[in-house]
Parts: C-alpha cells; sequence; structure tokens
C-alpha cells in the first residue's frame, strides 16, 4: 500500500505510517530509528526492556547470536542485562569488543583482537614479551675430546631466528600482576680425568618457554663418556677412541640448536674431538688430511640478536680438542661464534663464555682437561610503560630503549611479574 507522506516536509520532519516512523533527511523519508519488528526485536513491556531477537539470523542486529531477547534496558532504573553464557558458549568467531557475562568463571570479560583472546574485566589487557631464552653450554671432554654443545636457543624477537634454523617463535602474552617462574641454566662442567665428569648445560625457562641445556663433549680415551657427544639443546662433539672409527656427534633438540660434529681416532698418534654443536650452525668434524698436523673440529657458530639494541652472537659450540703428541702442531679448533669456548692443542679446554650459553672446549691428546660450558641467560623485552619485577633469588639489571624497556637476568631461580 502506498503512503501518503506530507507534502513540503522541513528536514527533520518525522511521520508515522504502518507502524514504522520516517523522518525527513532533506531527499527522501528514510526509516528512524529501532522499529518494534518481531524478526528483529523482542520487547518486554513489563520490565521496560528491549533486546535483540537471536532467531533472527538474517538480520545484521543479530551479533553472533550474543544477544538474547530481554538483555538491554531502553529506560527505567533497573540494571542492564549482559548477554550470558558458559565459556564453552562462546562466540566461535568473536570480533573486537564483544562483552558478555561468562557463566563458568562467574566474572564479565571482553574480547580483545589485539591479543586474540577473551579479557575479565578487573584484568588490564596482556603484556607482549618478545623474549631470548638460552641453556647452560654442555661441558667439554678430556683427552683429545669433544667440544660441549651450545645451549638451547629460543627467540621471539621478530626478524631474528631461533636456534637451529627455526625462525623467530610468537611472543608471550603475560598478565600484569602474575608472577611467571624464570630460571637461568648453569653452563655444564667439563671432563677431569679419563672416567669423565662432564655434564650436560642447565635447561633456562621463562613460563611455558623452556631451551634445553647442550649436550657435553666425549672423551677422547676410554674409560668416560663417549666416543659419541651428547644429546642436547645443541650436541656435543663426538671423539676417537678406536683407530680408524670416526665417532658422530650428538644431536641437537628442534627448533633450539643443531648437532655436533664427529672425532676420529687414526692411530695410537692421532686422536682428535669434533666440535660441539652451535645454535646456528654444525659443528665441525676433524678432518684427518694424512698426515700432521691434525687439528679439532671447530665449534658451530651461535645466532646473533638485537634484542639488547646491540648485535650480539650467542650460543656457540666448543672447539674440539686436538692431538699434541711430537711431530703434530695441529691446533684445537675454534670455539663457534657467540661464546664457544676453544679446544686446544696443549693442556685443558677454554670454557665457554657465560651468559652466553657457550660449549666448553675439548682438552688435548695426553691428559687435556675438557672445559666447562657457559651459563645461560634470558632476555626480556617490552613496553617502557610497564615495570619488570624480580623475586629474590634472581639477579638481572633493566634498560630503556626508546619506547621499550629490556631486562637482562643473568642468574638464580625465581619469579618475574610486571605492573
Amino acid at each position: 500500500m502506498a503512503i501518503d507522506f506530507p507534502d513540503s516536509p522541513s528536514v527533520g520532519d518525522q511521520f508515522v505510517a504502518s507502524g514504522k516512523t520516517y523522518q525527513w533527511d532533506g531527499t527522501v523519508w528514510t526509516i528512524y530509528g529501532p522499529q518494534t519488528n518481531p524478526d528483529i526485536f523482542k520487547v518486554d513491556t513489563t520490565n521496560n526492556r528491549v533486546g535483540i531477537n537471536k532467531t533472527s539470523p538474517t538480520t545484521p542486529l543479530d551479533v553472533n547470536g550474543v544477544a538474547s531477547a530481554s538483555s538491554f534496558s531502553a529506560s527505567g532504573s533497573e540494571a542492564n542485562l549482559m548477554p550470558s553464557g558458559t565459556t564453552a558458549e562462546r562466540p566461535a568467531s568473536p570480533t573486537a569488543g564483544m562483552f558478555r557475562f561468562n557463566e563458568t568463571t562467574g566474572e564479565p570479560e571482553w574480547y580483545s583482537s589485539a591479543v586474540s583472546r577473551w579479557i575479565n574485566f578487573r584484568n588490564a589487557p596482556p603484556v607482549d614479551i618478545a623474549y631470548l631464552v638460552i641453556a647452560g653450554g654442555g661441558g667439554g671432554g678430556f683427552d683429545g675430546g669433544g667440544g660441549g654443545g651450545a645451549g638451547g636457543y629460543r627467540s621471539s624477537v621478530s626478524g631474528e631466528s631461533s636456534g637451529g634454523g627455526n625462525g623467530a617463535e610468537s611472543v608471550l602474552a603475560i598478565d600484569l600482576g602474575t608472577s611467571y617462574q624464570l630460571t637461568i641454566g648453569a653452563g655444564g662442567t667439563g671432563a677431569t680425568s679419563s672416567s669423565g665428569g662432564q655434564t650436560v648445560g642447565g635447561d633456562s625457562t621463562f613460563s611455558t618457554i623452556t631451551s634445553t641445556g647442550g649436550g657435553w663433549g666425549a672423551n677422547g680415551i676410554p674409560g668416560g663418556p663417549g666416543p659419541t657427544g651428547q644429546v642436547g639443546g645443541s650436541g656435543g662433539g663426538g671423539a676417537g677412541r678406536t683407530a680408524g672409527v670416526t665417532n658422530v656427534g650428538g644431536a641437537g633438540t628442534a627448533n633450539q640448536g643443531y648437532g655436533g660434529g664427529s672425532g676420529i681416532h687414526i692411530s695410537s698418534q692421532t686422536s682428535n674431538g669434533g666440535g660441539g654443536g652451535g645454535a646456528g650452525e654444525v659443528g665441525a668434524d676433524q678432518v684427518w688430511t694424512g698426515s700432521n698436523p691434525t687439528p679439532g673440529g671447530d665449534g658451530g657458530d651461535g645466532v646473533q640478536s638485537s634484542i639488547t639494541g646491540t648485535p650480539t652472537y650467542r650460543g656457540g659450540g666448543g672447539g674440539g680438542g686436538a692431538n699434541n703428541d711430537a711431530g703434530n702442531t695441529g691446533a684445537g679448533g675454534t670455539g663457534g661464534l657467540g661464546g664457544g669456548g676453544d679446544g686446544v692443542r696443549v693442556g685443558n679446554g677454554v670454557a665457554g663464555t657465560v651468559n652466553t650459553g657457550g660449549g666448553g672446549g675439548g682438552g688435548c691428546r695426553l691428559n687435556g682437561q675438557g672445559a666447562a660450558g657457559g651459563s645461560g641467560v634470558v632476555i626480556l623485552r617490552y613496553p617502557n610503560t610497564f615495570t619488570v619485577n624480580l623475586s629474590a633469588g634472581l639477579t638481572g639489571s633493566t634498560a630503556t630503549l626508546g619506547v621499550e624497556k629490556v631486562t637482562t637476568i643473568t642468574a638464580g631461580t625465581g619469579t618475574v611479574s610486571w605492573s
């Protein structure tokens, strides 16, 4: 039925026809305001409330079925009623700004698209933390032993790499005022005799992130651990035991580090260790050239990060030890870039650098001791509007870097929180 609108209306004039209100916008008459269409709205006149009708999926006013009949107060002094439901009944595809009462938790909540999660009304939105978590490096082997593997290396810094050739992980969203467990892994001990004594590095943890300690380097003389290097965040180097036999290094951990290099024993005169694996590179094999000199294998390089604002390599593998019998001048393997300790031709191996997770260097053939691995580190980067709180038992420092802060924790076990 045609509607007989008034002639010569002024802008803003309204006209009611067939239960609907129209308003003149200067050009045409348009429907004005919410209409009492039962297919769209449900009106509760007793309680003076109006709500969106969830049973009408064709209307854009039905927002993913969140609102329900009699959900909102149109006027009066009564409190509004939120849409409600259990955790399991949350919308399957929530959008930014949605809010509801969670019957499971007994708390109101809203959805943040920035962090893709529902947030309790009384909680602040989570803070995104970029992290670098490095475990302790493994100890080096005895008597021409293999180099220790670097500690596991995990990073969520955008544009950088984690260990083992993996890309950056996702940042960690933390809740303000919540305490998160944190541990710095110690470096493993080096082998002190033919009986061994070398150990893997300690794990480093931050909340749900755990980096695995580096594997130890094998002994180059029977009686102690070996001849294959130990698995770890990065694997330890292998070492020669039997003439003509090549002994492989230990495997690294996926997304944390690479495996160690092989060691070889050609004769009673030549026993050298393979390099420990690094976060960014496989440890080098000890290569026999057919004549002296015969060096130990180099440790694998670590990975570079600029999380502190300064590009720095960490997570280098330890170098393998070399034979120092008469006539041999082959050098010990060089420690991997990023704190790996050198292997040696004479004497004891060189320790991995502290707070890099570098592997310890292997000792020389003829009773050289393996060296300790370097301790790990946890470095956290976050907006400078927040303050970090370290519990007793943790040693660390914080620096401001533009609009962000960087906290470096170098030792201990405890908790960390933000306010």
